[in-house]
């Protein structure tokens, strides 16, 4: 009879030990990601709500994120900005800023909220450089603000050499930090704000018309429950791209890089994780 218990004992421990390990790796595979394919170089879907890794490829390979920088870019500059209100002039070095631009002039004067605007709805890399030296000092100043910010995000792959996202052979990140970091700019009440807009109209300095900036993101047009982020693109980094969606109070962050698909590729992964629950 006692070596029958003790059998029936060890079984039972046994039967436990090996289900903690199933609960573990199960675990370990929700912090992980699930693997999926995708026609992204890279990809990560977390929860909007947690920040949980939900779906990814290639997550944690560095690669060039193009103009999705820019999401490091706004939320440093909230974070470091309280003056938003007041137009400010433009420095000299934000004019003629290659690649997107908002075409900023010499002498212009716009407040740092609309730079803002132009920084995330229009992609403006002058205002990336205004912005830069208008709360950083200068923009090697800011940029070392970028990789701080970046760091307290959870970034673990990421450093930044520019504000823009211009290519640089030192300024990289992952597609696994880029969602930490567009998950902890969403906590942000204006960035949400920003990022969810789709025209943004301010006046112009010395023009008898306004200032128009309508939003790159076709997400928020075409997907229902767009509400972001940040889309981006050089010649290096291929069509690069951030989107965020919210569904019956549920939020779902995607981010894919090298994506030539990049809108249609995003909306099918939150897809797929709406449909997941």
């Amino acid at each position: 009879m006692k070596k029958t218990l003790f059998i029936l004992l060890a079984a039972f421990t046994a039967a436990m030990c090996f289900a903690g390990a199933y609960l573990g790796a199960d675990k370990a595979l929700a912090n992980s990601g699930t693997n999926v394919n995708s026609s992204a170089a890279a990809m990560a879907l977390v929860d909007g709500d947690t920040g949980e890794l939900i779906f990814s490829k290639n997550c944690d390979a560095k690669r060039e994120p193009a103009s999705t920088t820019k999401i490091c870019t706004a939320i440093t500059v909230l974070e470091n900005q309280t003056i938003l209100d007041i137009p400010m002039p433009i420095p000299d070095e934000a004019v003629g800023v290659e690649g997107s631009s908002l075409y900023l002039e010499r002498g212009e004067m716009l407040t740092v909220r609309d730079l803002l605007y132009g920084l995330m709805l229009q992609s403006g890399n002058d205002c990336a450089v205004a912005l830069a030296i208008i709360v950083g000092g200068s923009v090697d100043g800011f940029v070392r603000m970028m990789n701080e910010t970046a760091a307290k995000a959870g970034a673990k792959n990421t450093h930044f050499a520019n504000p823009h996202g211009l290519h640089h052979e030192d300024h990289y990140t992952t597609a696994r930090d880029l969602c930490a970091i567009s998950y902890y700019a969403m906590q942000n009440e204006l960035f949400r704000e920003i990022v969810s807009t789709k025209r943004h109209t301010t006046p112009y300095h010395d023009h008898d018309y306004k200032r128009n900036f309508p939003n790159k993101n076709k997400i928020l047009f075409n997907y229902e429950g767009g509400n972001g982020i940040k889309t981006g693109y050089t010649r290096h980094s291929g069509r690069c791209l951030v989107s965020s969606a919210t569904r019956d109070g549920k939020t779902y962050i995607c981010t894919v890089l090298n994506c030539g698909d990049m809108f249609e590729e995003c909306m099918r992964l939150m897809d797929l994780a709406f449909a997941r629950g």
